[in-house]
């Protein structure tokens, strides 16, 4: 019995993906629920598990290839079909495996696809193959000396007035991911569609700086969850946009949308690129809470772990590159959002306080807002609300 292998779990809100490598080949016994291929979206890596036990009898998509919702990729034999199909296989893999033993382990070297072909056509394992590349690659040269062990020992001596001829220098095409895909088509779109500016602040960041330092050990006893900077960057943003609902709306059509709850994205940078999951309600969120929610979203980015739900939606997106020491930046908005929030490395710097030079941490903020529905006195005012509350948190503890 042939049973399809169809991509599900792909919501209304991703339109297609990418195939990005099968974990089985043609061939192959596969059980029900096994992951036989991965498929990338704009959003998630989504892994396809086999519908039922069998062999992997015919692949319709490659990888690269593109594909939509319910779409079949492949076709799996079962039954007892499928059991002779899957001794058969065997004894065909066991026959391939004499005869090709290098070619999957190729495929893994650290090896431009040129020398992985010559690798697999001559059987070479490259473990047997000495790499005089950088970072352990290995080289043509490499491969050929491995088929022709003479040609080490042999030793020409440089002939004079003979100008060294220049090095052919290996280039490696790769493909985009369909996330990468997505991510610069979105951004691009935002560069045109968008009436795009930027303001700047800068804050003074002493006083987190030292309530961090006084009881980030009681905090983390007490919530099991590090007490961080985002944590208040989050804080500040969501107090903020309640008094600016403004930088918290989109545009539809012609239409200005508000919205009266803040799902807030935080850009998080994972293998696969940059994405952007969502802390859902922020603004009713305690610190701890954000505190354990960025943790949960941040962990789940860098095991490629989050599912769609994760990262539809959000209102407002701040993103933090001073964690890769970035001073100033000018970020682009996220589509549909209207604006969003850079934070960047905090520096210590000369500030006057009361007619004095003194020293202190200082950060750039710097708020990149759709000019189309918001006005430089909303941006202006919105940002200096967030420095405000950033250097004077117990205010708003305090609800002063």
């Amino acid at each position: 019995m042939k049973t399809d292998i169809t991509i599900a779990g792909m919501s209304e809100s991703v339109a297609e993906g990418t195939v990005g490598s099968w974990l089985k080949n043609i061939g192959d016994e596969v059980v029900a629920g096994e992951t036989i291929v991965e498929i990338e979206t704009d959003k998630v890596v989504l892994e396809i598990p086999a519908p039922v036990a069998g062999v992997l009898e015919k692949i319709v998509k490659n990888a690269n290839d593109t594909v939509v919702n319910n779409e079949v990729i492949g076709v799996i034999v079962g039954g007892e079909k499928g059991a002779a199909s899957t001794e058969k296989s065997v004894k065909l893999a066991d026959a391939e495996e004499v005869s090709q033993p290098s070619e999957e382990v190729s495929k893994s070297a650290k090896t431009s696809p040129a020398v992985r072909k010559l690798m697999s056509e001559n059987n070479l394992n490259p473990a047997d193959i000495e790499a005089t590349g950088k970072n352990g690659r290995i080289k043509k040269d490499d491969v050929i000396r491995a088929l022709n062990p003479t040609l080490q020992t042999i030793s020409t001596p440089p002939l004079p007035n003979i100008q060294k001829l220049e090095q052919v220098k290996e280039v490696e095409r790769v493909p985009m991911s369909s996330l990468r895909k997505r991510v610069a088509a979105r951004l691009v779109s935002a560069q045109q569609e968008y009436a795009m500016l930027t303001t700047f602040n800068e804050v003074n960041m002493q006083n987190v700086v030292s309530i961090r330092t006084k009881y980030k050990e009681r905090f983390e006893e007490a919530h099991g969850v590090k007490l961080g900077f985002m944590s208040f960057y989050s804080l500040a943003v969501t107090e903020a946009l309640q008094q600016f609902p403004v930088i918290n709306a989109s545009v539809e059509d012609e239409n200005i949308v508000y919205h009266r709850y803040v799902d807030l994205g935080i850009a998080v940078s994972s293998e696969r690129g940059l994405v952007v999951p969502v802390v859902r309600d922020a603004s009713n969120k305690s610190l701890a809470q954000l505190e354990l929610a960025m943790k949960e979203l941040t962990e789940k980015a860098r095991n490629n772990a989050l599912g769609i739900d994760d990262l539809s939606g959000g209102t407002f997106t701040i993103t933090n590159g001073g964690v890769f020491g970035s001073m100033m930046s000018t970020p682009i908005i996220n589509p549909p959002q209207s604006a969003i929030l850079g934070m960047h490395s905090i520096q210590k710097r000369p500030v006057v306080e009361d007619d004095e030079i003194v020293v202190r941490p200082m950060m750039y903020l710097a708020l990149s807002y759709d000019h189309r529905i918001i006005d430089g006195r909303e941006a202006v005012l919105f940002l200096s609300r967030v420095k405000e509350i950033i250097e004077n948190p117990i205010n708003l503890l305090l609800h002063l």
